[in-house]
């Protein structure tokens, strides 16, 4: 029976799990999801060895920019971001061969591509972690000019206090990539200008729990266009599946 599984920590959270095994399931693929909680990436070889039958891996939060230095192959657009999210385990041998890609891109662009608006020309990326390296990529590339905000004082950031109302009316596509309203913190929002947002205004959480964040609810109710995440985590999940098998 071949295995796929995820590694990160922790992973109570975690999607993945219940929907690859369905899919196996329904599907009738002789295979199973599992879950790899490492509390440290230097676990990972020994992951490796001790399931021969592992076919293919997704990584989240913390590892998918240190899952790098594991690999024997990164895919061009991986490594534009700087991180890597799905990887496809291949044996050469006796030898493995481990290629990693990010499925991020695909799945963000697919989700919000058709939500773009010709006056949509400028974003906020809310974050800087590894999720928001593969948001930037892909919004540069849908041709929109992006700026990052983040809590902290950094070279190629503003911080939230500068996101004046001004800002706002003019980067009207703003994203979610922190964990601020995740459930169960769910009275949380990141601190913006909402009475700024209108109808040009569009809000993208890659927050999936609670199906409305504070941050949506907030911009929906001065006419923002909102959407979660959920559609842009099976869009990831259909390409994972397509890494694997490749």
């Amino acid at each position: 029976m071949d295995k796929y599984g995820i590694i990160g920590c922790p992973l109570g959270h975690s999607f993945s799990p219940g929907f690859f095994n369905e899919k196996f399931r329904n599907e009738k693929i002789d295979a199973i999801y599992e879950k790899y909680e490492l509390p440290q990436i230097e676990s990972l070889p020994e992951i490796l060895a001790s399931n021969p039958e592992l076919k293919g891996l997704n990584v989240t939060i913390p590892y998918k920019q240190k899952v790098i230095a594991y690999l024997d192959e990164v895919s061009e657009e991986a490594r534009a971001i700087g991180a890597v999210n799905v990887v496809a385990v291949r044996h050469q041998g006796n030898d493995l061969h481990l290629t990693g890609y990010n499925s991020d891109v695909i799945g963000f662009t697919q989700s919000i591509e058709p939500l773009l608006m010709e006056h949509h020309k400028k974003a906020l990326i809310l974050g800087t972690g590894g999720a928001s390296k593969a948001i930037e990529y892909s919004l540069r590339k849908l041709g929109l000019e992006t700026v990052k905000v983040s809590r902290f004082e950094r070279s190629d950031t503003i911080q939230y206090e500068q996101v004046t109302a001004e800002v706002v009316e003019e980067y009207n596509v703003i994203v979610n990539c922190t964990p601020v309203g995740m459930y169960p913190k769910t009275e949380e929002c990141p601190p913006l200008p909402y009475d700024a947002m209108d109808s040009r205004t569009l809000l993208y959480d890659l927050i999936y729990n609670p199906d409305e964040t504070l941050f949506m609810k907030k911009g929906r109710e001065r006419g923002a266009e909102v959407k979660n995440g959920l559609e842009m985590l099976l869009l990831q999940a259909y390409a994972s599946w397509e890494f694997w098998r490749q």
